[in-house]
């Protein structure tokens, strides 16, 4: 019977749209074969990594852990898994990450409490878990099964899942949980200290393709969004012939100050209107931003382009210029260029000088069929003049009334 209502849960956990990363350490491994058991798994399970050693939890965490097993540490490995989600998922599909560290029956039996700690963590929220056991009731096998009730039955409260399952857990084992929200204002702070790797606002209604795993990025600050945007990437997709459309907007930049929260919504206010989807990241190089969305084609003007082959953005050197590009190249990730304006000249991509090695990274959008000769700095420069002139107006207006 209870076998049955797990695979129940778990079966409307695959049909739910959530996508997962599980990292596991010290127990509910039994959970991941509930999880993969079950037909549709790769609805929902992006990856499981099980840390199970001290230097493989030392290489997940990038630092040697003060304490094993503790809230705090199933929280920064659910925090890691959620990242890693939102780089492995579809575009726009909700994501979790899951930690769990767990301190069970061992042989010879240990001194302290046997108890586990289990962190849920979504983009906008966090739900946290923690259980102490009763020592010496169950084996080390009925201890793993009972935190993988746990963590099935938290898994199916992210996804929005109905359904209880019996946990196993005793009157006197109350587990310890709690639920913190975090505000649209909280989520852009932690993307821009860090914490989060990027936020994705799916606002674009259109269906794509199989391909979707695939982005086809077009980087910017947007200020403002315009035409000359929304045509580029239209032409982009027809040219690369698939994937995902999205823009990219950094709240770092390389040599500006980051951009405030206030000023992020207000870009990305541009984004809901035009009904097109913008990721927030925290990336303003070409070569993190690879990192994080592998197999991905930018969609870049000739003047970008022939930055990123410049060696003096290189410290002058053109094997590192290589180096850096051919990461980006070995992610899978490409370069479709479109013509600008560059100094007064005409560019597309033929004009540039590409190393051969890296070549085939670079794609041409040929110039009939898209040629931007508008910038984001000429339209600030023009709202300017208007915005001047507009002031003049009312000054004259207020003074010739007096």
């Amino acid at each position: 019977m209870g076998e049955a209502v797990i695979r129940t849960i778990v079966e409307a956990i695959h049909s739910s749209p959530t996508q997962a990363v599980v990292y596991l350490s010290g127990g509910a491994s039994v959970a991941l074969g509930w999880l993969m058991s079950v037909p549709g798994a790769s609805n929902t399970l992006l990856e499981a990594v099980v840390p199970y050693s001290r230097i493989s939890m030392v290489q997940l965490l990038g630092r040697v852990p003060s304490q094993h097993c503790s809230q705090a540490m199933a929280n920064e490995m659910a925090l890691l898994a959620y990242n890693r989600a939102v780089k492995l998922s579809k575009p726009g599909f909700p994501v979790i990450g899951v930690g769990f560290t767990g301190a069970l029956a061992t042989s010879p039996p240990k001194r302290g409490d046997h108890r586990f700690f289990l962190s849920m963590r979504a983009s906008d929220r966090i739900w946290e878990t923690s259980v102490t056991l009763t020592k010496n009731l169950r084996s080390r096998e009925e201890e793993d099964k009972v935190a993988s009730r746990v963590l099935i039955q938290a898994m199916a409260k992210a996804c929005q899942v109905s359904g209880t399952l019996d946990s196993g857990l005793t009157e006197s084992e109350v587990p310890d949980e709690s639920e913190t929200q975090f505000s649209e204002e909280q989520e852009l702070e932690q993307l821009i200290n860090g914490q989060l790797c990027f936020k994705i606002y799916p606002f674009s209604k259109e269906a794509y393709g199989s391909d979707q795993d695939r982005k086809i990025i077009l980087p910017g600050s947007f200020n403002p969004l315009h035409d000359g945007h929304l045509k580029l990437l239209e032409v982009a997709m027809s040219v690369c012939g698939g994937g995902y459309p999205c823009f990219e907007l950094s709240a770092v930049n390389a040599d500006k100050p980051p951009l405030s929260v206030a000023e992020i919504k207000d870009r990305v206010k541009q984004f809901e209107a035009a009904g097109k989807t913008v990721i927030v990241s925290n990336q303003p190089y070409f070569y993190k931003k690879a990192e994080l969305f592998p197999g991905s084609s930018f969609v870049i003007g000739a003047d970008t382009a022939a930055r990123l082959v410049n060696t003096k953005y290189y410290e002058g050197s053109y094997k590192r210029m290589l180096e850096i590009l051919g990461d980006c190249k070995r992610t899978g990730c490409t370069f479709l260029v479109g013509g600008r304006n560059v100094d007064g000249v005409f560019q597309v991509l033929e004009d540039l000088d590409i190393p051969e090695e890296i070549s085939d990274m670079f794609v041409s959008i040929p110039a009939e069929k898209f040629r931007m000769d508008i910038s984001s700095t000429e339209l600030r420069k023009k709202q300017g003049g208007v915005d001047k002139r507009k002031r003049e107006i009312e000054e004259e207006v207020e003074h010739s009334s007096k």
